[in-house]
Order: structure tokens, then C-alpha cells, then sequence
């Protein structure tokens, strides 16, 4: 925290643009380390009976626009219920099987576009942030998560404060530009360790926490540096297999179980990211993520071959008929 303090203070301080610019990123990044810290609080996995902990990173967690209530429900459910379909959107971005988005409503699939696209993850900080977690959630439970409406107060407050006492520059260098800068980071790993190349979706008469958090969740590989500023959320199979495992021991976890050594591995590379935001929905029968242009091709393919084989089965019901009535029919007489 006391990182994230000085850095957004250089910010604020320095008159000469570039490196108040580059204070601001770095400040975005070591906010997205700090909600790290916070995400782990919450899990109780560190400084769990402590009230100076708790005063701080609750704090943290509101400016941030993350209520605790919001969170601690949101959050709870997505690791309760990782890998399935159902109730995906809960705590997490939306998965469909192809079958249900043949099936969808012209608004579901738009919506679930809208739910899915790069520029919604960009600009998290309004999409998901203020809006998702904390504005509708207010709006609909105002008693049960009032926190996410003094959320907005806190952070909507301390916007206001900056700007009227020392200008926009100062709002958007020291709290707008690295909250965009870490929400975007921290949405995107979100994203890209339930979303990726070779992930596997359990059926329901499958399904179990453990199979679901090695084979639904991916292993990000990172370098040193984007390990620490992400605090080793890039072995996010491990920490879904035991959230009470703090961030710093996640490493030491994954080399102590053999089993947990072959994850599929994602990156951060252009490569990797692009495959992420491609692969929009779960083919079931083929049992793999695909791109909503596979999907149409594979829709097309199957109702093709629902039509060929709906026309086979009316013909050979014809013949059946045809041959019962022939066969129902009085036989002529033979004889004189």
C-alpha cells in the first residue's frame, strides 16, 4: 500500500508530464497488486484477525468500487460453482454452449456479446466495475449491499475532491487513469483463466471443485516482474483447488503436487490474448471453446444434417406405410 501511496504521490507532484505519466501506470499496476491483497483478505487466506487489515483494505476495496458484500457474494459463487455453464455470469463473464446461443433471443445474444467483448474488458472500470459490481448491484439490493452504493460515494468523492481542488489533470493522473490502467489488467486475467485455448467444461454429472479447477482453470505463465505486480494469480488452478492458500505460497503449492504440474498454460503474449477473445462459446459435442464464426459453420453443418436426417426418416416412414397398405390390402382370387 505504501507503494501504491508513493507512486500515485509522484503523480500528483512532479510538474513534468512523461513522468507523471509514467508514475500514473506504475500506480495502476501496484493497485492491481494491491486488489490482490484485498482478494485474498476476503478469502481469509491473509491477516484474517486483523482489524487494522480489515479497516485498510475494506477501505481499498470501496475506492476501488468493490464492496465487500459484492465481492464476498460474488466471488464466493464463482468458486463454489466454476466450470459450469449455468450461472457462469455470476461472479464472471457469461459462457453459452452453441446450443443455447442457436436457441437465444436476438437481446441474450447481444447482450452476451456486449458481456464478452475486448472493449467492455478495456474500459472495465466503467463497464464492470461501477456498473456491474456496484451500481446494479445497489440498485437491486440496496439494504443487502448498501456498501455498493457508499462505494460510489467514497470513489465518486474522492474523483470530485482532486478535480475541484487541483484541477482534471490531477483526478485523472492520480486515481482515474491507474484505476482504468488496473481494473483492465485485473479484468482481463479474469477473463483469460476461464476463457482460453484447451480449457474443458465439465458435465454436471461430472462435475467436482477439484477436476473443475484443473481442467476450467488455466496456469498464466508470467514473467517475475508481472508474477509480483499480479501477485501469482497466474496459477489460478492452484489457488481454486484451496482459496485458503495465500498468494505468495501459490509457487510452493504447485511444485509440492505432482498433479497440479500440468495445467494448460496460457500467456500474456499476442498470440495467447487473441486466442482468448476469439473463442466465445462451448461446443459441447465437440467438447472445445469456439469462435462465433466456428459456431455458425457448426450450427449450419448440424442442421444440415438434422434436415437430412428428418427427410430419411419421413421417407422411410413412407415406405412403411406404403408397404402396410399393400400388404392390408384383400388378395384377388385365383381360381375358376
Amino acid at each position: 500500500m505504501a507503494a501504491i501511496f508513493a507512486a500515485l504521490t509522484l503523480a500528483a507532484l512532479v510538474p513534468w508530464w512523461p513522468l507523471r505519466l509514467a508514475a500514473s501506470v506504475a500506480g495502476g499496476l501496484l493497485m492491481a497488486r494491491g486488489f490482490i491483497l484485498f482478494h485474498d483478505f476476503m478469502h481469509g487466506s491473509i491477516l484474517k484477525h486483523s482489524i487494522i487489515a480489515k479497516a485498510v483494505l475494506y477501505a481499498y476495496g470501496l475506492l476501488l468500487l468493490t464492496a465487500p458484500s459484492t465481492w464476498r457474494a460474488s466471488h464466493n459463487y464463482h468458486h463454489a460453482n466454476v466450470g459450469k455453464i449455468i450461472g457462469s455470469q455470476i461472479g464472471s463473464f457469461p459462457i453459452m454452449t452453441i446450443e443455447m446461443w442457436r436457441k437465444a433471443s436476438p437481446m441474450k445474444r447481444a447482450y452476451y456479446r456486449v458481456a464478452r467483448h475486448p472493449i467492455t474488458i478495456l474500459f472495465s472500470y466503467l463497464t464492470i466495475f461501477f456498473y456491474s459490481n456496484t451500481l446494479e448491484t445497489f440498485l437491486k439490493h440496496p439494504r443487502k449491499h448498501w456498501d455498493a452504493g457508499l462505494a460510489i460515494v467514497v470513489h465518486g468523492g474522492v474523483v470530485a475532491a482532486l478535480w475541484s481542488l487541483w484541477g482534471f489533470a490531477m483526478a485523472l493522473y492520480v486515481l482515474v487513469l491507474p484505476f482504468a490502467i488496473a481494473a483492465a489488467l485485473g479484468a482481463y486475467l479474469f477473463y483469460a483463466q476461464h476463457n482460453f485455448k484447451g480449457m474443458y467444461i465439465l458435465p454436471l454429472d461430472e462435475w467436482s471443485n477439484p477436476l473443475a479447477s484443473l481442467k476450467s482453470c488455466s496456469y498464466m505463465k508470467l514473467g517475475r516482474i508481472m508474477r509480483w505486480i499480479t501477485g501469482n494469480i497466474g496459477y489460478h488452478h492452484i489457488h481454486h483447488l484451496n482459496l485458503a492458500i495465500p498468494f505468495y505460497r501459490l509457487p510452493e503449492a504447485m511444485n509440492a503436487v505432482p498433479e497440479t504440474q500440468h495445467p494448460v498454460v496460457t500467456t500474456l503474449s499476442p498470440q495467447d490474448i487473441r486466442d482468448c477473445f476469439r473463442l466465445k462459446l462451448w461446443d459441447e459435442r465437440e467438447e472445445r471453446m469456439v469462435s462465433y464464426k466456428e459456431a455458425g459453420a457448426l450450427l449450419r453443418l448440424r442442421g444440415a444434417e438434422r434436415e437430412s436426417a428428418l427427410r430419411d426418416s419421413i421417407t422411410v416412414a413412407a415406405a412403411a406405410s406404403l408397404l402396410f397398405k399393400r400388404e392390408s390390402e384383400p388378395r384377388g382370387s385365383n381360381g375358376a
